[in-house]
């Protein structure tokens, strides 16, 4: 009995590791003149804690094509027409209606070896709701990508709107996923405002860094157009495109 009495004392004296559950808002220093975007000692090392990544080495010349699917607005089609031209891979993170409105493009990606992300269900903010209901936003888009392909696991999460916690990271980590952010981005994800392809192609062009990984919102036609024009023109400077398996592997 006593062996149990110091035992339980023992526990209530251990420290309480407290996880902060406090809203992060996802931003960088963007990248110029090919030197790699940079968000800072504090988020780099909270993002290795848990195993996320934003960009890959700068040793290389490797890119990694990333697309946010909210909903469709007629362009992926002619996203993966390109991509699949190019002979370059891509993840494609989806949220529920997604998944539901457009099935057939979903079997397309994962035909064509793409890989498809987790955006969850409802494109909730994760830090607004409690651990479960973060869990079963994940688990139903997991749930019916792998009703309809052969793609079991959607272990890549894109957090809504870039908005994440330790408790966001730690949380999903337990559960088998990997947060994904990015290193390049613009604003584009105004399907009514649109600016036209060379707009978006010289704000990707302008970011673009070794180690580099791309957002691009499927809803833009302005990305849509100037995919091919993108691609092509980074391998001309030596640039290959790399899937973000390969990424989180040589981590």
């Amino acid at each position: 009995m006593r062996q149990i009495i110091f035992f339980l004392l023992f526990m209530f004296m251990l420290p309480v590791i407290v996880v902060s559950s406090e809203a992060i808002h996802w931003g960088f220093q963007k990248g110029m003149d090919g030197k790699q975007a940079e968000a800072g000692k504090n988020l780099d090392d909270l993002l290795a804690k848990y195993d996320a990544f934003y960009k890959g080495s700068s040793d290389e010349k490797v890119l990694y094509l990333t697309f946010d699917n909210g909903y469709e607005n007629g362009h992926t089609k002619s996203i993966l027409d390109t991509l699949k031209t190019e002979k370059v891979p891509a993840a494609f993170f989806v949220t529920g209606h997604y998944v539901e409105s457009a099935p057939d493009l979903i079997k397309r990606m994962v035909k064509e070896g793409h890989i498809v992300g987790n955006h969850s269900w409802h494109h909730y903010d994760l830090t607004s709701v409690p651990n479960s209901t973060m869990i079963e936003e994940l688990k139903l888009v997991e749930k019916e990508v792998a009703r309809m392909t052969k793609q079991k696991k959607t272990k890549y999460v894109r957090p809504p709107r870039g908005i994440f916690s330790e408790n966001v990271l730690k949380t999903t980590r337990k559960e088998g996923y990997t947060h994904v952010m990015w290193s390049v981005a613009y604003v584009d994800w105004y399907a009514d405002q649109p600016k036209g392809k060379k707009y978006a192609y010289d704000e990707i062009m302008k970011q673009i860094h070794p180690g580099a990984v791309i957002l691009l919102h499927s809803v833009s036609k302005d990305n849509a157009e100037a995919l091919s024009n993108v691609i092509r023109d980074l391998k001309k400077q030596g640039y290959t495109f790399r899937s973000l398996d390969d990424l989180a592997g040589a981590r």
